[in-house]
């Protein structure tokens, strides 16, 4: 079968390799439909190996359909079309016993550490798969992962339906996030700050009640003055870059959170002394919670726009370099990029 094989920096090849083997009693087969790639698979071609394992199948975000189940799989059956939720929690250690299986002591994630779904075919844990609904296609479904860690940041924080809430940076993750706040702060204020105008334009189909073009503005200052100086009740900062964590802090109101999103390269300064003072709370998250975020995403896109606002191109998996990890690489791509493997 065809493949998308990492190799190491700037060498992802398209490759024949052997089908998956008979699947192991807790595990399914999948053909894959349909995959999408996003900014983390870029930045493994660009400069990984980061947290690819070389000679790894990439892919942790597909939807497939059921080709063959292990003897002791019930959940599914051949013939179901299902997402997987790629990472892969031991169930045994602390923090799975308190379900946070995404901070599990041997957590392990389809498409970086274990073979992925940039491929004809994919092995999957069974207890990490869950159902398509038929209102959900499949170029939606693809989507289901990333949109469930958009989601479970939202969770982190805990938005509420009353509150305002900024959202910096509005990219990839960044525009699924605030679809997930338009969903959520049904009866607040939902703005989308960026310095793009394709992902700003997105981010208001996704219905931000305002999006802001932050170019050539102080970020910390820009915040304070869309709320006449009193600042955000959430500021959710998915940009990565050095000065937003700090800027997003001076932007949020007192007894506020602010969830870090964005991954950094470097450590970054916080002036800790104005955040205690004004009780100003500090979040970060990771991945997501396959029992609570995936099936939260399902719904959401059964029941949203969000899919057809945020889908780019899909490409063919032969193209994967050239039209998929380049453009989202160069950030060219300002939409989701799908892949169809066949």
């Amino acid at each position: 079968m065809k493949a998308a094989v990492f190799h190491g920096r700037r060498d992802v090849r398209i490759e024949d390799v052997p089908e998956p083997a008979d699947p192991a009693s807790d595990e399914v087969v999948l053909e894959v439909l349909r995959a999408a790639i996003c900014g983390t698979d870029a930045s493994e071609w660009d400069h990984g190996p980061i947290l690819c394992r070389p000679g790894v199948v990439l892919g942790h975000e597909f939807v497939g359909r059921v080709a063959a189940v292990g003897a002791d799989v019930e959940v599914v059956r051949v013939g179901d079309r299902v997402v997987s939720g790629a990472g892969i929690a031991c169930g045994r250690c602390a923090w799975c016993r308190a379900g946070r299986t995404n901070l599990c002591a041997d957590y392990r994630t389809l498409g970086f550490q274990v073979d992925g779904g940039l491929a004809e075919y994919v092995t999957s844990p069974a207890s990490i798969c869950r159902e398509v609904p038929d209102r959900v296609d499949d170029d939606a479904a693809a989507m289901t992962q990333p949109l469930a860690v958009a989601l479970h940041a939202l969770s982190r924080v805990g938005l509420q339906r009353h509150e305002s809430v900024a959202v910096v940076g509005v990219g990839g993750i960044g525009s699924f996030i605030v679809a997930g706040a338009v969903h959520r702060a049904v009866d607040g204020r939902v703005v989308a700050v960026d310095i793009d105008s394709q992902r700003l334009a997105t981010a208001a189909a996704l219905g931000a009640n305002e999006v802001v073009d932050a170019s050539g503005r102080d970020l910390g200052e820009l915040l304070l003055e869309l709320t006449d100086g009193l600042g955000f009740d959430v500021v959710i900062e998915a940009t990565g870059t050095a000065h937003a964590p700090a800027a997003a802090i001076r932007g949020a109101r007192r007894g506020a959170r602010v969830l870090l999103v964005g991954l950094h390269g470097a450590p970054c300064e916080l002036e800790l002394t104005p955040m205690i003072l004004r009780e100003v709370d500090v979040l970060t998250t990771v991945a997501h919670i396959c029992d609570t975020d995936i099936p939260a995403a399902l719904a959401l896109l059964a029941e949203s726009s969000v899919a057809s606002v945020t889908a780019g191109p899909r490409i063919p998996l032969d193209e994967l370099v050239a039209e998929g990890l380049r453009p989202l690489a160069d950030r060219r791509a300002t939409r989701k990029i799908l892949v169809a493997p066949r």
